[in-house]
């Protein structure tokens, strides 16, 4: 996410620091492989007087096709036909914005009362609208300010409007729910509970359990949030504030993305908290939310973020979007993940004595880097992870070369003995193996991590640094707002080094056995443990 794989499960603390960081299931997490996708990226223009320019959504070539659907028939559950997620999203609209509102009781065991409002275009003429949401219970639903009748199935709320909707029409769906943050038995994610409150950690496929949405990456929007809390909590969402509103013995707060975003990447902290404000690179508003009774603590940490910033800049260009900041939660959740502006940390890896200065650092800049790789250029399908992941560890590695010496090469010479392993295990890195029963975030695996990030120095090695660096800088700007698959970057690749680069990348991403590296053909890689037959 990283999470800690870097987006999902963090190493136990090191003793004495090793050559290469553990593996990435140890560590961290993120993306995929250019079958079934189609269509063109979103624009992420943002709306004007209320709505945007309409976007070209990516439909996968899998996907459900959609026909009117009879009234009588029994709904059923949709979805784009994701290779990894057959069941996420939904066919049949364009989602432009969410406004979501939250009201907390101060009780982080009992669910909030919510209201989502969807503005969408249809793709396709529809006599029903499929949501994901499968975690609340849901009072009313209307469209275009009807009433609207709805039913579940299986993890889709299913609305049937009191008149078909044409495609290429405007539309608003407006669902009165609630939004629990207990943990349903059989998943996690969603609502994370902390010590003082509730924060969101809603990757891969789980925003759907906080609120309706059409859940999958590959369909970006703007976002407005608002928070009502009691006295003595603080909520920050993603975005900027747009305002603060005091009634009797509670506040509501505002906030709004100026940029378009992936469900997956939606944050809210609610606690006792305390917002640190600085400057970043050309004054840009870095905020980090911190419990307030570790305020002082923390703060060595959080200086560090601006210089961070601009390191990466340095790198692959300006920062994509309008602030950025940790959140620190006060929750063991094993992993830390990039949420769109304010990236998510368990306040533990700041305090835990024994994970080296280094070591933190560099997973900070791992979740930085995603705000370019990931955030901004968001995978078309789950199967394009690598390139949220390989990049991040990427430049999680260059941090950590730069601030401490820890040689990149060595780093990619043990993920090239490790990655026929990894490869055996988990899929080559754009072609994951499907997620395990229950769970979802086994997608997160080394593969997609130091896997994938070997990937990116074979692909220097071959076209040398120059050329790639230029290919990374020319990524984050032709996409920026987006999203892209994995045969993009391949096309990208051959046109900047001037020569076609689809067998050799081929190979690196979807072969089962790892190729040799240019430049070091000493290097081996360490064969799979034979499964014995019974």
């Amino acid at each position: 996410m990283p999470l800690t794989p870097r987006s999902h499960t963090r190493p136990a603390p090191v003793q004495s620091a090793p050559a290469a960081p553990p593996d990435s299931d140890a560590l961290r997490r993120r993306t995929g492989s250019p079958q079934g996708t189609a269509s063109s990226q979103s624009t992420g223009s943002p709306p004007r007087k209320g709505f945007r320019r309409r976007k070209a959504v990516a439909l996968l070539a899998s996907a459900v096709s959609v026909c009117l659907l009879a009234a009588s028939a029994p709904a059923e559950p949709l979805g784009v036909g994701d290779r990894l997620f057959p069941y996420l999203g939904n066919p049949g609209y364009d989602v432009a914005s969410y406004d979501l509102s939250f009201t907390y009781a101060g009780d982080n065991s009992k669910p909030l009362a919510a209201v989502t409002t969807i503005d969408a275009w249809t793709t396709t003429e529809l006599d029903r609208i499929n949501l994901d949401f499968a975690h609340g219970d849901v009072q009313a639903v209307e469209v275009d300010g009807r009433p609207a009748a709805f039913s579940s199935a299986g993890e889709d709320l299913v609305v049937t409007p009191d008149r078909s909707l044409p495609r290429g029409s405007w539309m608003r769906i407006t669902v009165r729910h609630t939004s629990d943050p207990v943990s349903a038995d059989d998943r996690d994610g969603g609502w994370v509970r902390t010590t003082d409150g509730l924060a969101m950690a809603n990757q891969a496929d789980v925003a759907h359990l906080v609120f309706p949405c059409n859940d999958h990456p590959s369909d970006k929007a703007m976002f407005t949030i608002r928070v009502t809390a009691p006295d003595g909590w603080t909520a920050v969402a993603n975005g900027l504030p747009t305002d603060v509103d005091r009634a009797g013995r509670t506040t509501t707060w505002t906030y709004r993305t100026q940029h378009p975003m992936a469900t997956e990447l939606a944050q809210v902290s609610i606690g006792r908290s305390t917002v640190l404000r600085r400057s970043g690179p050309h004054g840009l508003p870095v905020r980090d939310v911190v419990p307030t009774q570790d305020r002082a603590a923390l703060e060595p940490w959080l200086k560090k973020t601006p210089a961070q910033i601009a390191w990466m800049e340095d790198r692959v260009g300006p920062y994509p979007f309008e602030t950025y900041g940790i959140l620190m939660a006060a929750a063991d959740t094993g992993f830390e993940l990039e949420t769109q502006t304010l990236s998510l940390f368990e306040k533990d890896l700041f305090t835990e004595p024994a994970y080296p200065k280094w070591y933190v650092e560099s997973i900070m800049v791992h979740e930085l880097s995603h705000q370019w790789f990931g955030d901004s250029v968001s995978p078309r399908t789950w199967s394009d992870l690598w390139l949220n992941e390989g990049h991040a560890t990427w430049y999680e590695a260059l941090y950590a070369e730069a601030k401490e010496g820890r040689t990149l090469d060595a780093r990619m010479k043990a993920a090239y003995g490790a990655s026929d392993r990894w490869r055996a295990a988990g899929g080559p890195p754009a072609a994951p193996k499907p997620p395990k029963p229950g769970q979802k975030i086994s997608i997160f695996r080394p593969n997609v991590y130091d896997g994938a990030a070997l990937v990116l120095y074979a692909l220097r090695q071959e076209i040398g640094p120059k050329a790639f660096e230029t290919l990374e800088r020319a990524w984050v700007q032709q996409h920026r707002d987006g999203t892209a698959t994995t045969a993009d970057f391949v096309r990208l690749a051959s046109a900047v080094s001037g020569r076609d680069l689809g067998g050799f990348l081929h190979d690196w991403l979807y072969a089962e056995k790892t190729p040799a590296m240019p430049g070091h053909p000493d290097w081996k890689a360490v064969a799979p443990a034979a499964v014995p037959v019974k």
